[in-house]
């Protein structure tokens, strides 16, 4: 047990996996055979946590060493994997979360409480503690920061102007030439971005690049995404007539660091999802959490090299108290400042509302960020339903028509938003059915079906993402089985 009195499910475990050959070898190591010298325990760790460590016998005659920090959780192996955490970390964990079963039943635990934590694990632990409590750098000269500001801005001013002669070419020989020019042209307009040093523009650009061709109705996309692009160049190029959070946006979106700001938030944030998304130069980790006292939404993005995954990983499914600071710009990101215990069990799954409050949300984030690709939500009394174009998510009725003694409130507000609405419409008995489609994407993978077994028919509780191509599910919750949190990524 932890300091909390709970040890983390095997599903939990199998979440902080990169990938699924991860989750196949790291099950494979759940067992004590390839196990030595396992143990756990809070000396050396942080104060109300612990730290796990094992040798894990390999190919060769030297056994790997892992060891986890739980209040993190951060982990380290001396394995040369560049998958993070690795096969062996996963497996510690997993022989660990499966003790809490075993103990259970009265049959002696595979990992094993110690005193304190050999050298070599004590050592990395150490390591952690001292980049934690190092001074933080001195700040940078605040003139010659001013000086390399401006020289950017003026290199993207002149990344924009070249793609609004891109977009004016591309306009007027017509949309349907672009299926015939190939990729080509455009991978090359986005190098010139990012000699702009506008990574954000360069990213919309290979996105514009990957539409020609793409299925049906790929002029109509093209077209949107070219007009979305071109309203973006045109607020840079008049940054200084928009409103101060209005030009923070546009800052970001173009590919400019945004930085932490606005008070700190101490919450119980809940952990709801996590997933990767990788491209040839980076692997972008999305954590959603969600605050159980002020309601709030936040996402933490983390980045590994290209083939390599984050490094920060947090259990799906529980529960961390931590103090989080939103990122400039009013949307969700945030950045993690301290985090005060280790993960703890969840009580349930997050407030939330029927399909449209969430469509309402996303409507009001559209006002604030017209780039915005898809905003958090949380969907109660939904089920999938099969339609003419693929899957939704219907409302189902119950809870809001005052049969099931529950209400239901609007969707998810985001942590850097003021939108705290939580307009009760559970029994309000008029209140639309409304039904939104699954993404693509979405329908492709196999969660939809873990949502579909879970479901049963029945309705469910459903965080994910919505945007302009729909809704992508991340996580449900089932009334039978309130407190357990189902990953569907």
């Amino acid at each position: 047990m932890t300091e909390q009195g709970e040890r983390w499910t095997s599903e939990q475990v199998l979440a902080l996996a990169p990938d699924d050959a991860s989750r196949k070898a790291g099950s494979k190591l759940g067992t004590p055979g390839p196990w030595s010298g396992t143990g756990w325990g809070g000396q050396g760790a942080k104060e109300g946590a612990g730290a796990l460590w094992g040798r894990c016998a390999g190919s060769g005659r030297t056994s790997y060493r892992a060891a986890v920090d739980l209040a993190g959780p951060a982990y380290t192996c001396s394995c040369p994997s560049r998958k993070f955490p690795c096969k062996h970390v996963l497996g510690l964990l997993l022989l660990w979360a499966g003790d809490a079963h075993e103990d259970g039943d009265g049959t002696a635990a595979r990992v094993t409480r110690a005193e304190g934590a050999p050298d070599w694990a004590e050592s990395w632990l150490a390591e952690r503690r001292t980049r934690a409590a190092a001074a933080p750098a001195a700040p940078a000269d605040p003139e010659a920061a001013r000086r390399r500001t401006e020289r950017r801005a003026a290199r993207i001013t002149a990344g924009a102007q070249e793609l609004e002669r891109r977009l004016a070419d591309l306009l007027r020989g017509g949309l349907a030439a672009a299926e015939q020019t190939g990729y080509g042209l455009w991978e090359e307009t986005a190098a010139r971005m990012v000699d702009a040093q506008a990574p954000g523009l360069a990213s919309r650009v290979r996105e514009l690049g990957a539409l020609p061709g793409s299925g049906p109705g790929w002029p109509v996309r093209l077209l949107e995404e070219c007009a979305l692009t071109h309203l973006l160049d045109q607020a840079w190029l008049a940054g200084d007539r928009l409103s101060a959070p209005l030009a923070a946006t546009v800052r970001i979106r173009v590919g400019l660091t945004a930085s932490p700001e606005g008070p700190v938030l101490r919450d119980r944030w809940q952990v709801l999802a996590q997933y990767d998304t990788a491209d040839a130069r980076l692997t972008t980790r999305r954590i959603w959490l969600y605050g159980h006292d002020g309601g709030h939404t936040a996402l933490l993005l983390s980045y590994g090299a290209a083939g390599r995954a984050p490094q920060r990983a947090l259990p799906v499914g529980t529960v961390l108290d931590a103090a989080l600071r939103p990122y400039e710009g009013g949307g969700p990101r945030a950045e993690l400042v301290e985090q005060f215990a280790a993960p703890s069990p969840t009580a349930g799954p997050p407030r939330g509302g029927p399909v449209g409050a969430a469509l309402d949300a996303y409507g009001r984030a559209l006002t604030d960020d017209p780039w915005l690709d898809a905003w958090p939500v949380t969907l109660t009394d939904v089920v999938p339903a099969r339609a003419e174009y693929g899957w939704q998510l219907a409302d189902a009725g119950t809870g809001r028509s005052g049969t099931s003694g529950t209400s239901a409130t609007s969707a998810t507000s985001a942590i850097g938003t003021g939108n705290t609405d939580t307009r009760d419409i559970g029994t309000d008995p008029t209140a639309t059915r409304e039904a939104i489609p699954l993404t693509r994407a979405a329908q492709e993978r196999a969660g939809l079906w873990r949502l579909i077994a879970l479901s049963g028919g029945g309705p469910l509780t459903v965080f994910g993402e919505v945007g302009h191509q729909g809704f992508s599910p991340l996580a449900a919750w089932s009334p039978a089985a309130p407190a357990e949190t189902v990953p569907l990524m």
